[in-house]
């Protein structure tokens, strides 16, 4: 798993699915509001002249010399919901992330957002 302090360290590094295979770029992290740990990454994935970002979950995620490690196949992420690579991810988006990855979503307890970027 990663922790809080390693965020800004793999930054612009490989995200790479349980085979190796290049999955993208890690462009950013989503904290779990409730723990603030890191639960959601998102991927730089496309085309040079048409990337987006796509949602994969940080649960179970390794780190490599110069990589990160997802359990997640690349074929999966990329069906992901995904945003522009300007975008900010509306709260009414959250909840089907996490359907995509048959994961429980949850807010806080007055239905605050489950996630935040760091």
């Amino acid at each position: 798993m990663i922790h809080s302090a390693d965020i800004r360290e793999w930054r612009n590094h490989s995200v790479v699915d349980p085979k190796g295979r290049k999955i993208g770029v890690l462009e950013a992290v989503y904290v779990d509001t409730t723990t603030d740990e890191p639960a959601m990454a998102t991927v730089r994935t496309g085309l040079p002249t048409r990337h987006h970002l796509a949602f994969v979950p940080l649960d179970e995620a390794t780190l490599g010399p110069d990589y990160v490690k997802v359990s997640y196949t690349k074929t999966l992420v990329k069906k992901a919901p995904s945003l522009g690579m300007d975008d900010i991810l509306p709260a009414e988006s959250e909840e089907a992330i996490f359907q995509h990855y048959d994961m429980p979503y949850r807010t806080g307890a007055r239905g605050e957002r489950q996630l935040a970027r760091r």
